[in-house]
């Protein structure tokens, strides 16, 4: 049988290399900007934006099709150690979480360095096609080899021209419950990883769940790194690994440092203590990581009816002012059948389940896979926006602001990185014979 990821067929254009000295991109919607305006690019920065720049002997000129040009998409997480392994050995056909860590468990038992390169990459390029640019992947290092890891380290290097990829020491089976889980831990920091993970939830007890959080955080504090935990992905309204992941970060000054990623649990716990804790999330200034499409899929698999939404409380958090963003989480793995690198379907999703609907919601969504993405991977505002004196990244979709970008899923015609094109697409045109 062809192998699944064998049917992808690359959609940009492959254009040279290296920086365009010179470049005007014309006719765009700056973020949902009602007039159209041109940007100049010098040396792969932001040197000007106005309306009708001129264009200078030289300059390399991109017609930017009156569509909306936005920051780059951010994909905050994914495994992409996992990605494209559906099916292999067995389809997760009860649709749980549980099952999903258990078919992946055995599918890991058969990872090579070239396996997960070559599906990591192969994803990545796929994600560029769609406009992502930063992308932080977690990566199972609940494997005395750390196949998996090893492989994406070099990956982040190889990908590095056209997506900045951050890497999480994930550990998937726990660390107090898997057998030298500490250890594995401290050794894929020692390797190079960027983030520090964790998945209290799925520690045999409570307590282990605790002292996992503990554990993680130190060792992200002594190393340098940033921290990103599965936090609390389940129904179980007694599940409250937020609370001490949070308290750990204002205590250790930590603070915007920290992700808490899924924390579902959120969606079925009670008003009064969502209130209460809401105190302390805006005390700690961690970050939030909703993946809507997995988590709609996964969450409210042992409910008959009524039947909870699996997510998390992404509106109340965003109004409360504390830094949410969307994640895709999985592609094509045993967690989720399905998967295409696109963050047109991770914003589709969380608007309908978030409830975030009114016009001016929509339109700012893209600040979900964008500017909060950013955020989320600590990426510092002078790198990051559309601006003069900032890097040249920016994609350009082809609709003239990002409510009719999302309703039509337009296509990227431009990612644009410091100044190069690393993709494009040629406008569609479709005809009616009716």
């Amino acid at each position: 049988m062809e192998h699944p990821f064998a049917v992808f067929r690359p959609r940009p254009a492959e254009r040279p290399s290296m920086t365009e000295a010179s470049m005007i991109i014309h006719n765009v919607h700056i973020e949902n900007s009602t007039e159209t305006m041109d940007i100049r690019v010098t040396d792969g920065r932001i040197g000007e934006i106005g309306a009708c720049l001129p264009v200078h002997a030289g300059d390399m000129t991109v017609d930017g099709h009156s569509g909306v040009a936005i920051p780059p998409f951010v994909d905050p997480h994914v495994h992409l150690d996992a990605a494209l392994t559906a099916g292999e050995p067995e389809w997760n056909e009860t649709g749980t979480l549980f099952d999903g860590i258990r078919i992946w468990s055995e599918r890991k038992k058969t990872l090579s360095r070239q396996d997960v390169k070559d599906r990591a990459v192969h994803t990545l390029r796929m994600m560029a096609s769609h406009g992502i640019q930063y992308v932080r992947t977690h990566v199972d290092v609940t494997d005395s080899n750390l196949v998996a890891l090893d492989a994406m380290l070099e990956v982040r290097e190889q990908v590095s021209p056209f997506i900045t990829l951050q890497i999480v020491a994930f550990p998937q089976e726990g660390i107090l419950s898997y057998p030298d889980g500490r250890q594995l831990m401290e050794r894929a920091v020692d390797a190079g990883a960027d983030v520090v993970g964790g998945i209290p939830h799925f520690e045999f007890n409570r307590d282990y769940g605790v002292e996992s959080l503990k554990f993680l955080v130190d060792l992200a504090a002594r190393n340098g790194r940033l921290v990103d935990v599965h936090c609390d992905e389940i129904d179980d309204p007694a599940s409250r690994n937020l609370e001490v992941l949070a308290t750990l970060a204002l205590e250790t000054g930590l603070g915007a440092r920290v992700t808490a990623s899924h924390t579902t649990a959120m969606g079925s716990y009670n008003d009064a203590y969502a209130y209460k804790l809401f105190r302390l999330l805006r005390m700690s200034g961690i970050n939030f990581v909703s993946n809507p499409l997995v988590n709609m899929h996964l969450g409210g698999r042992f409910d008959t009816y009524p039947k909870r939404r699996g997510l998390t409380r992404v509106k109340e958090l965003d109004e409360a002012g504390i830094n949410v963003a969307f994640g895709e989480d999985d592609i094509r793995d045993p967690w989720s059948p399905l998967g295409a690198g696109n963050m047109l379907d991770a914003v589709h999703m969380g608007v309908y389940a978030a409830q975030l609907m009114g016009y001016q919601q929509i339109m700012d969504s893209y600040k979900y896979v964008t500017i909060n993405g950013a955020r989320t991977l600590n990426i510092p505002e002078t790198d990051y926006g559309i601006a003069v004196g900032k890097p040249a990244s920016l994609v350009i979709l082809d609709a003239p602001d990002f409510y009719q970008a999302l309703n039509e899923h337009a296509e990227i015609l431009y990612n644009i990185r410091n100044g190069r094109i690393i993709a494009e697409t040629t406008p569609r045109a479709t005809r009616l014979h009716i």
